[in-house]
């Protein structure tokens, strides 16, 4: 069956690009709005983002378990969905007066609802319509390029809005939840039909892990081996791309609001190409592997920190700034393709919730107060070269600890 004729690959597609462009309208300022609308000093925004990413922790391991459970149920979703249609008047009524007033509680307030709907809820989507690309025959890449479709658009319009008022932003991130919400409501998963009204080969429910097989993950040395090569490489590289470039692309600037503006078209444009990788990295990772896929991921993290250190040009660090398009679909497709290929395909909820978004988070907690204070410390350039040599190192041990494809690479 073509898959622009497959009902459930147009159904996943919408859930993804409502999902992140809601996610987008305020995500992608977040760490500008905190800073500068905020006024939060760089140790205080670590602090943020390390409660944050604690607070992603719990919902992961919620999420990746049940999820595994309901394989292809919704229960979840809807939770997750109710959440986001809150984030609007959440952000603006009750995260903000708080972090003005009572840091520490809104932080701890802020960090369980921004998880459970947005920080936490992109890997359980990513997550739920990649088994619905298996089990419907479709590839994950192609719907996944209506996410990043999503976000791109909605960046282009949040860098305008921000600059006018950022409730503007959190408003709208709340409309487009609603949508969201509404193609949750009814989107029942359908076997697909030929063309000839016969059915293509009955698609087999796959058996309900265990418990015991779910936990089973937790002794197994190479599953630690690539949480160690994921702490190692995208945590770091979370810091750098959320924590700290917006803020330093924004300083070149001497307007502010021209600087929102900017960045909010170089985002946006970044996003559209990432778009275009998510269709053209399948055929890159199915030819290489999972495993070269995540080194070279990995390799393209470390040019984009240190070139950030080195360069002084704003038309060059843009430039650069376009590196993540292709970062970002490798690493996502090859996480994906690689717990399928060295683990038990019916964990892959728990396996990327938890070997790959939990250990990102770990990461982030624990490190993010400390490049907070190393940022207020050095600056900029000091604290990219840490990063990148840091990720650098991992690199190179990884390339002997994370394990070849065992299955054999998806058509």
């Amino acid at each position: 069956m073509n898959m622009m004729q497959n009902r459930n690959y147009w159904f996943s597609s919408g859930y993804l690009i409502t999902f992140y462009a809601a996610w987008s309208l305020w995500w992608s300022f977040y760490a500008i709005w905190l800073k500068s609308k905020i006024g939060l000093s760089g140790e205080q925004l670590g602090i943020v983002y390390a409660a944050n990413s604690a607070a992603a922790m719990f919902f992961m391991i919620f999420y990746g378990i049940i999820q595994d459970k309901l394989q292809i149920g919704k229960a979840v979703i809807t939770f997750q969905s109710i959440v986001m249609i809150l984030i609007g008047p959440f952000l603006i009524y009750v995260y903000e007066p708080l972090l003005r007033n009572d840091f520490l509680l809104g932080v701890c307030i802020g960090a369980p609802v921004l998880s459970a709907g947005f920080i936490s809820g992109c890997a359980l989507i990513d997550s739920f319509i990649e088994r619905i690309s298996r089990l419907f025959g479709f590839e994950f890449g192609p719907a996944r390029f209506w996410g990043s479709f999503g976000y791109a658009a909605a960046t282009f319009v949040a860098g305008i809005l921000f600059g006018i008022d950022p409730h503007i932003n959190f408003w709208m991130a709340s409309g487009v939840a609603v949508i969201y919400f509404t193609i949750n409501l009814i989107f029942k998963p359908k076997q697909v039909l030929s063309t000839n009204n016969e059915a293509q080969a009955v698609i087999q429910k796959p058996t309900i892990p265990t418990m015991s097989e779910i936990l089973s993950l937790f002794g197994m040395k190479k599953f630690w081996l690539f949480v160690f090569f994921i702490i190692g490489t995208n945590s770091f590289y979370t810091i750098y791309d959320q924590q700290l470039f917006p803020n330093f692309y924004t300083s070149f600037f001497d307007k502010p609001e021209d600087g929102y503006q900017v960045y909010g078209y170089l985002n946006s444009f970044q996003v559209f190409l990432e778009a275009t990788c998510m269709i053209l990295a399948p055929f890159f990772i199915n030819k290489v592997g999972a495993k070269k896929s995540l080194l070279v991921a990995a390799m393209v993290m470390i040019c984009r920190i240190s070139l950030s250190a080195t360069l002084d040009n704003v038309y060059l660090i843009s430039l650069v700034k376009l590196f993540h398009a292709i970062e970002t679909p490798l690493f996502i497709l090859a996480v994906f393709k690689y717990v399928v290929g060295n683990f038990d395909e019916r964990l892959s909820s728990t396996l990327y919730l938890v070997g790959f978004n939990i250990s990102s988070n770990v990461g982030v907690i624990v490190l993010s107060w400390l490049v907070g204070k190393l940022f207020d410390n050095t600056g900029y350039s000091t604290t990219f070269y840490v990063l990148a040599s840091i990720v650098l190192f991992i690199l190179i041990i990884s390339i002997f600890t994370l394990s070849d494809d065992k299955k054999t690479k998806q058509p």
